[in-house]
């Protein structure tokens, strides 16, 4: 019942809107996340680069796996959503410590989970309600 409450407050394109973006991001790390835990080449010539050793690369994939499978799943989403932003907040300080240009690749993270967290937000009413961006 108070899913359907909540459904009935958000427009329909707002709700669409929110289910492209979540799609669209979901597709991104779910491309992410299997060549790294099927290593291949640019997974691990990429991560190589940043400073890790190849060896961790099936696990890096692993992790982030995990916290897709939480972030897809509606129950856990709100789970998966913090897990992947501190997923990501690893990638903006690998970044930041080899020097990458700014824009492009330091922050690249940043606005793949400002994707992970608005396609939440234009989704669930609830979320809206604790962002301190409204008026009062």
């Amino acid at each position: 019942m108070e899913s359907a409450s909540r459904a009935a407050r958000i427009s329909p394109g707002r709700l669409w809107a929110g289910r492209i973006a979540g799609g669209l991001t979901i597709l991104f790390l779910l491309f992410d996340a299997i060549i790294k835990v099927l290593t291949l080449p640019p997974a691990v010539e990429g991560t190589v680069r940043l400073g890790y050793p190849e060896s961790v690369v099936f696990g890096i994939g692993i992790v982030e796996l995990v916290c897709l499978v939480a972030y897809v799943i509606p129950r856990t989403s709100i789970l998966g959503a913090i897990l992947l932003t501190g997923y990501l907040g690893g990638a903006v300080a690998t970044h930041v410590r080899i020097g990458s240009p700014l824009l492009s690749h330091t922050f690249f993270p940043i606005y793949v989970g400002l994707l992970v967290w608005g396609a939440l937000v234009l989704r669930d009413d609830r979320l809206v309600r604790l962002l301190p961006l409204q008026a009062r």
